[in-house]
C-alpha cells in the first residue's frame, strides 16, 4: 500500500484558528489518519459536481480534500463547519 503525503492549502491555518487548541490538534491529526488510511476508507464526495473533492467528519466540522493517486497525495482545502457546508 502506498504512502500518501499531505500538502494543505495556505486557508487551512485560518480555519483552524477560532478552534480550540485540543480540537485543533484532533482535527490535524485525523488528517494525518486520513493520508495513512486513503485505500481504506470510502471517500465521499462534498457535491456530485465535485467528485473529487471529498470530506470527512470530525465532531461536526469537515475536512475538505482531495486526492492525487498518481502522486500519492492529499490535499486539504479546508476546515468547515457542517452547516457552512449545507447543500453540499
Amino acid at each position: 500500500m502506498p504512502w500518501y503525503r499531505l500538502a494543505f492549502k495556505p486557508d487551512v491555518i485560518a480555519d483552524l484558528a477560532p478552534l480550540e487548541k485540543d480540537f485543533a490538534q484532533r482535527v490535524f491529526d485525523k488528517t494525518k489518519w486520513l493520508a495513512s488510511n486513503v485505500e481504506n476508507l470510502r471517500h465521499e464526495p462534498i457535491a456530485p459536481d465535485l467528485p473529487d473533492v471529498a470530506k470527512y467528519a470530525v465532531g461536526d466540522w469537515r475536512i475538505v480534500y482531495s486526492i492525487d493517486r498518481t502522486d500519492h497525495l492529499v490535499t486539504v482545502h479546508g476546515i468547515i463547519h457542517r452547516k457552512d457546508l449545507a447543500g453540499c
